[in-house]
């Protein structure tokens, strides 16, 4: 849907594919970011696999998942960066800053690549439409198109187990706004940003195009916090239309200093896993809380986002209107600072947050608020109805067009109406019996462990539904790819040339659905989110069916935080037995290895 300009298959090993060619691989990830590469290094450490066992397909021209895809001015981490870029222990690599841009992220990415010997294991620039489940072969039929100069050719693979890692914030997600095809200045979504438009480049953002030029931005969330000073600081005029202020806190960044990095951060093995660790204790409010924090920033200060992730307390009597009180005195501050960098009064008080804190990201700039104090740019407010038309000169709202030269789209992902992990991915999935997953899923979410689900053998993905979850996407993803790890080399270790598949059991998948329908009323607090993250929790809360509602509640994520499930997972790897999956080595001999 959003191919990239550059699309190229580059160096891949397979980009003179034959169009008839049938490959059999041992483990397909689907997707190139810091999730399929979590899983390729996990399965590598096992020491029962090589980079020879592992095949990646990518849609994007590069690794690196949504840091291959967004190169837009500005991009940053908004999580620290010796917490959130992976593997910093096995690389050897210090960050630069405390929050590293798109572009040092981006180098991170090969470094790995590089140092596991994964550089020539993947087909870029290719599309996944499809798996379907073999029974008779006992694997999975995989189909994809990959885009090269020459055209569109498709691909067929088989495999024995496919880890789907794709996220759906990689899919640019257009307004449904009328006549934005009638538009006749430049136009873009900002997670596809066009340098050729603006001028400069991902390394050196110097937009000089827009000197003459006047600008629309549509959206001011995590990502449009992040470009508009720059928008700012070369737009000739810059409109900023908002539906709903976002929650603008410091971010305070600064650079590594070395002498502090290696004798205080970098200190011990399984240093950046406690770093991690100490982050979510934080985030999710512990009861317990470690005696420093070791962050030490306004995420880890954010208690009550305990609300929207989950967390040990969420559950106790009282504990909701705890954490209102607490987040009632984040958003002032929030708000008070707002009113102390923001010149003008009116536009001010637009940009104040009024909903609870946890019901949207959180942003963190030190730039963005200030960017309304220069006299070239424009705060539209559309009262929270969204921008009414686009027009061949510009856009309407509030019965009035500001025509302008380039309109740009920072209006998000497809995330919230992507319920099922074929979704998320992006393409169709048969099961065993020819059974779709959604319609497996069709009367409520059911894994083990929000990574594997009955009827779809060998199959893995990265929840979010039924698995615990943490601002940290990374440290989410490593956990997912070390249980992933140990459930495929466990299964194998001892396969010899026989086929081995791997699903919960009925039993297992249910009472993992149970015990997460257990801790549903751990995530009351997302009850009146408007604005609000997931279109699943809006169902729960407003469902009268009680049907509906036990169906919702199978969605959720684990309501007792990420810690939580983290533990029970070690503690399920630490028993061995593999309780609630059944695995079968099958007489079907093993061919075209």
């Amino acid at each position: 849907m959003y191919p990239r300009k550059d699309s190229n298959p580059g160096t891949s090993m397979f980009s003179l594919l034959n169009d008839s060619y049938i490959d059999h691989q041992r483990i397909i990830i689907v997707g190139a970011g810091f999730g399929g590469l979590l899983n390729a290094v996990r399965l590598l450490q096992t020491g029962n696999f090589g980079p020879k066992d592992i095949l990646f397909l990518d849609a994007a021209s590069g690794f690196g998942g949504t840091w291959c895809w967004n190169e837009y001015p500005g991009l940053m981490c908004d999580i620290e960066s010796y917490i959130y870029m992976p593997l910093l222990e096995e690389t050897g690599y210090m960050p630069s800053h405390k929050y590293v841009s798109g572009v040092e992220i981006k180098e991170h990415v090969y470094r790995i690549v590089r140092m596991y010997g994964l550089y020539h294991r993947a087909l870029l620039c290719t599309s996944v439409n499809s798996l379907v489940w073999d029974e008779d072969e006992m694997n999975w039929t995989v189909k994809a198109v990959q885009h090269r100069h020459q055209g569109i050719f498709p691909l067929t693979f088989t495999a024995d187990f496919v880890i789907l890692t794709a996220n759906p914030v990689s899919i640019p997600k257009l307004p449904n706004i009328d006549g934005i095809s009638d538009f006749q200045g430049k136009k873009f979504h900002m997670e596809r940003w066009d340098y050729k438009v603006t001028g400069g480049s991902a390394d050196l953002p110097v937009l000089q195009k827009l000197r003459d030029k006047k600008v629309a931005i549509i959206g001011t969330g995590a990502t449009a916090v992040q470009v508009v000073p720059h928008l700012a600081e070369w737009s000739q005029k810059l409109y900023v239309f908002q539906r709903t202020p976002s929650a603008v806190d410091r971010r305070d960044n600064c650079p590594t200093d070395a002498q502090w990095w290696a004798e205080t951060v970098s200190q011990g093995p399984g240093w950046q896993t406690k770093r991690m660790e100490n982050f979510n204790d934080f985030v999710s409010n512990a009861p317990n809380l470690p005696d420093v924090d070791l962050v030490n920033d306004e995420w880890s200060r954010a208690h009550s986002y305990s609300a929207l992730f989950g967390g040990p307390q969420n559950r106790n009597p009282g504990y909701l209107k705890e954490m209102e009180m607490v987040d009632l005195l984040r958003q002032d501050k929030i708000r008070n600072r707002v009113s102390q960098v923001v010149e003008r009064k009116k536009t001010a008080d637009l940009l104040k947050p009024w909903y609870s804190g946890w019901c949207k990201r959180p942003c963190f700039h030190d730039e963005y608020l200030q960017a309304f104090n220069n006299p070239n740019v424009e705060l539209i407010d559309t009262n929270g109805k969204g921008v009414v038309c686009v027009t061949q000169k510009g856009v309407v709202t509030n019965q009035i067009e500001y025509e302008v030269d380039v309109l740009i789209f920072a209006t998000g992902n497809n995330v919230t109406d992507r319920k099922t992990p074929d979704a998320r991915s992006d393409m169709f999935i048969s099961g065993r019996g020819q059974k779709s997953m959604r319609m497996a899923w069709r009367d409520g979410v059911a894994t083990l462990h929000g990574l594997t689900t009955r009827g779809f053998p060998n199959l893995f993905f990265p929840g979010p539904n039924q698995a615990g979850i943490t601002a940290n996407y990374t440290y989410f993803l490593d956990q997912m790819a070390q249980h992933v790890a140990y459930i495929i080399s466990s299964a194998t270790k001892e396969q010899g040339p026989y086929k081995v598949t791997v699903e919960p059991s009925i039993e297992g998948q249910e009472a993992w659905s149970r015990e997460v329908m257990m801790r549903a009323d751990g995530l009351a607090g997302m009850a009146n989110c408007a604005p609000g993250y997931f279109n699943m929790e809006e169902d729960f809360d407003q469902s009268k069916v009680p049907e509906e509602v036990l169906k919702a509640a199978r969605a959720k994520h684990w309501g007792e935080g990420v810690m939580d499930w983290v533990k029970i997972l070690e503690d399920w790897r630490e028993k061995g037995g593999m309780k609630g999956l059944e695995v079968k080595r099958l007489k079907k001999i093993i061919t075209n290895e």
